[in-house]
């Protein structure tokens, strides 16, 4: 391979010209990293990414992920040079309300941005996902005639990434599974954000990464030549290892005023911004590029351009030989989800009385076999959370196209790693874990949230009902924290039929994660609700389960294993009483006021709801007049109805609560 080393300098030079300016102009920013990794972004977007700027979706690219997002300036210089859909007035808009170049990379707002990288050491995770799906797909896709999926997964991270456990989780199960198609570029500058990396840290990072299983290489990340020789080296491995790139590099390189120093993190070099055009051999001209450095990067993006059309020759060719392969393949990247799904599914036995994580159970094997680009992992739990898909066998090295994933005791990295799974764009991603342990996976789901990914999280042992574990394992006050996510759809369905509908759900939405919460104790089937009732009125997030029988003048609201308790408090309380069941809030208020109204009429002002959990958001639905049974305490240590019994949820309290509100 020839490199252009002269051209791509200058080019470095140049995007920290970039850099420097875009923070100078918005006084905010983080400046060490673009300024330190400037020749590492010549040489991977100059050179040796494949990608095409033009075709930023092209399935067939190369994935850079960027998990030191705070120095997001490096990214978006890089992305423009090299020609992308990011014009220059978007790196002088850096930071400004509605750029294209925010202060963190997001996924979607900005084209070649693969994940949205802020919380260090979730791009980490998010690359090994992405690095799991490719090995799914090639294997999945490829044939003997057609190789149309080869490449690679690069991620670039700092001290402060890799001191976050989440990137140690990642690492961990990355170099276990062999991800040989995954890069992990370290930017070593031997600085964090308060102080010399010293002050924190004294372990020997590349031995550290031998003993998870890479394969590791330390360059001189400042020299062009040598770093690409190093990625691709990397990327034609034949180790069955991950690699690791240890690049060392001087933070804040071109600002010698702080260059090496944690002064050069953030934003506190922009002052030198005139001296560092001088020394860098710049013009006093702001957000400069010359003609040359223009010249080059398009007439690499042409090249690009070629190697794209001579690999979607190859791919039109792969879809005719093989057209289930290539509509499956379609189906995955749309995020198509069968027609009619609800309807396939039978229904249980009216006498079964078994946990909802058992009714999941037996859902997900039709489900896996209607979808066959559904994944399901398990953070250990398989055994407990039920959701093995029995037809296929297990994701590892001799078999890259099993579809239960066996995560081992890593709930963030479980969590991140399924966020680069979606961000991959074939597969759907399902994961497991007691519903207590979703405060461990919490920062990644709520970057699931917040860009949009159609994640599924089947969280079991939803309540006190989980019994003589005891209070650490009973998650009282944790569905009403999901609750409060935006974006996040929390589904505690009530029994097998509900389950039902919370499974299709959470298949069928493809703007956002949702979470399943799931009973360990066995719930009795619901039967005074007509099936259908109970399968579509999850869809809708609530549905009236009772209906008075008289002038209404009660509403009992409730979720979960704790329906039950409203229906049979109902049958105490007369004829004028209402039950609603509510098993997603979030469902619920996006549905028309008109049907809102209908199931909850503002007429009616005496409603009492039932949770066995914190009652604080329930007051949204019954008022500072009602009345909510629920727990402002943590459990205790006894079989899961004696709990329930102790700490007053149950039919008394749910009568004794309603009886106390005033005749309307």
């Amino acid at each position: 391979m020839t490199i252009p080393i002269d051209i791509l300098s200058r080019a470095a030079a140049q995007a920290r010209g970039l850099a420097i300016d875009a923070v100078h102009a918005c006084s905010s920013g983080h400046l060490g990293l673009p300024l330190g990794c400037a020749e590492i972004g010549a040489a991977l977007y100059g050179c040796a990414l494949q990608h095409n700027p033009d075709q930023p979706r092209w399935i067939n690219r190369d994935r850079f992920v960027l998990s030191a997002g705070h120095g997001s300036m490096f990214l978006y210089t890089w992305l423009h040079l090299s020609g992308y859909d990011l014009p220059l007035q978007e790196l002088k808009n850096f930071r400004q309300l509605h750029s294209r170049t925010p202060g963190h990379p997001e996924f979607r707002e900005t084209p070649g941005v693969e994940a949205t990288s802020g919380p260090l050491g979730q791009g980490v995770g998010n690359a090994v996902g992405m690095a799991l799906a490719a090995k799914m797909a090639a294997a999945k896709f490829n044939t003997p005639a057609h190789t149309i999926l080869d490449h690679r997964v690069i991620c670039l991270a700092g001290d402060g990434c890799l001191q976050e456990g989440v990137a140690a989780e990642a690492s961990a199960f990355a170099g276990h599974f062999g991800l040989d198609n995954l890069i992990l570029i370290y930017d070593s500058n031997d600085v964090t954000l308060d102080a010399m990396a010293k002050a924190t840290q004294s372990e020997d990072t590349a031995k550290r990464y031998e003993a998870y299983g890479f394969e590791v290489q330390t360059v001189n990340g400042h020299d062009i030549r040598v770093f690409v020789d190093a990625v691709t080296k990397a990327r034609n491995t034949k180790s069955g290892k991950p690699q690791f790139i240890i690049a060392k590099t001087l933070i804040g390189k071109g600002i010698p005023e702080v260059a090496g120093t944690s002064k050069a993190h953030g934003e506190g070099g922009a002052k030198f911004a005139d001296a560092a055009h001088k020394g860098l051999g710049l013009p006093d001209e702001h957000f400069y590029v010359s003609d040359d450095v223009r010249a080059y990067f398009a007439g690499h993006k042409k090249q690009l351009a070629a190697s794209y059309e001579k690999w979607n020759s190859l791919f039109q060719a792969w879809r005719v030989a093989n057209p289930a392969l290539a509509t499956l393949l379609d189906g995955g990247l749309n995020n198509t989800v069968p027609a009619g799904l609800i309807g396939k599914l039978p229904p249980f036995p009216t006498d079964a009385k078994i946990a909802t994580r058992k009714a999941g159970s037996d859902l997900l094997q039709p489900l896996a076999e209607a979808m066959p680009l559904l994944l399901s992992g398990s953070a250990d739990l398989f055994g407990s959370t039920l959701n093995y898909i029995a037809a296929s066998k297990d994701f590892s090295r001799e078999n890259p196209t099993g579809r239960n994933i066996r995560f081992g005791i890593r709930e963030h990295g479980m969590a991140a790693i399924l966020n680069g799974i979606a961000y991959h764009g074939v597969f759907r991603a399902a994961g497991a874990t007691f519903l207590v342990f979703a405060d461990y996976a919490r920062p990644a789901m709520r970057i699931a949230a917040l860009a949009s990914l159609p994640v599924i999280y089947i969280y079991t042992h939803d309540s006190i009902g989980v019994g003589e574990d005891g209070p650490t394992h009973q998650p009282v006050e944790t569905v009403s924290g999901l609750r409060v996510m935006p974006n996040l759809d929390v589904i505690r369905p009530a029994d097998p039929e509900e389950t039902v509908g919370a499974f299709v759900a959470a298949l069928e939405r493809v703007n956002g994660p949702t979470l399943l919460c799931l009973t360990r104790q066995a719930v009795p089937m619901l039967n005074q609700i007509p099936v259908a009732q109970r399968r579509e009125g999850v869809l809708r997030g609530g549905y009236i389960a009772l209906k008075e029988s008289s002038k209404l003048n009660l509403i009992l609201l409730s979720c979960g294993s704790e329906l039950q308790l409203a229906l049979d408090a109902a049958k105490q309380l007369g004829d004028g009483v209402r039950v609603v069941s509510l098993p997603c809030f979030d469902r619920f208020e996006r549905q028309p006021a008109a049907y809102r109204e209908e199931v909850l009429p503002s007429s009616c002002r005496r409603r009492v709801a039932v949770e066995a959990g914190v009652s604080d958001l329930w007051f949204r639905y019954v008022g500072l007049d009602g009345k909510v049974v629920g727990l402002n305490r943590f459990g205790i240590s006894a079989p899961g109805g004696k709990i329930m019994k102790a700490l007053g949820i149950d039919v008394e309290a749910v009568v004794k609560a309603a009886q106390s509100l005033p005749q309307s």
